[in-house]
């Protein structure tokens, strides 16, 4: 994994450079990839990047018995909570489940407004408390960076400490957008491209995450 930071330009922005990220990445932008498929490449690309996103977590020791008979052994010490952005983080957020079942999940409804590009949010089912100690913002694009904002904002009104952003493809725009609002938010990738079009998708990108998830578009 790669940051593309200095230490004079906090958060860290980290782009995966693992092989099987590159080569699932691939598959993931061909138009020629149907919804199933690209439903499997997005679970997949999203474990690896959460695996390598939560190498800080802490841990705990405890005492594991085996039919041989008792070991050291660790337990993650911390509670997440995954803040996927609707529709399109759904796929990740439920790939992230299967590695850690026990994390919260809270869905955050926001689309955008396709006149000014900027997000309206439409859903929030946030309880009233924060009770876990990293939150984790979940979604396959940041293209203007206007959702992830607007998500991490939330968040923070709401009492999150410690927040990370997790997304597979990003736009320059996005990132900058993004570190310039919130500059204590890591941010965890699979690329960068190269610029967004004049309708705000990300070039070369893949087109609508979510209408090819679900085979909408």
């Amino acid at each position: 994994m790669s940051s593309a930071t200095t230490p004079n330009s906090p958060p860290p922005v980290y782009v995966s450079q693992h092989p099987l990220v590159l080569h699932k990445l691939a598959l993931l932008r061909s138009i020629h990839t149907e919804p199933k498929k690209f439903r499997e490449m997005v679970h997949e690309i999203s474990q690896l990047l959460f695996y390598e996103a939560t190498k800080d977590l802490k841990l705990a020791p405890l005492t594991v018995e085996t039919p041989l008979s008792s070991c050291p052994g660790y337990e993650v010490a911390e509670r997440i909570g995954l803040m996927p952005i609707l529709r399109a983080g759904l796929g990740m957020s439920e790939a992230i489940l299967g590695m850690l079942p026990v994390a919260h999940v809270w869905h955050l409804g926001l689309y955008r407004d396709h006149e000014t590009l900027k997000p309206v949010t439409y859903y929030n089912k946030l309880p009233d408390h924060p009770e876990i100690d990293l939150s984790l913002v979940i979604d396959p694009m940041l293209a203007t960076g206007g959702s992830a904002v607007a998500a991490v904002n939330i968040l923070k009104r709401w009492g999150a400490i410690r927040i990370k952003f997790l997304g597979l493809i990003a736009a320059p725009e996005g990132v900058q957008a993004l570190t310039s609002a919130h500059p204590d938010v890591p941010i965890h990738l699979a690329a960068i491209d190269n610029h967004l079009d004049e309708h705000g998708y990300i070039v070369p990108g893949l087109g609508d995450a979510g209408d090819r998830q679900f085979g909408t578009g």
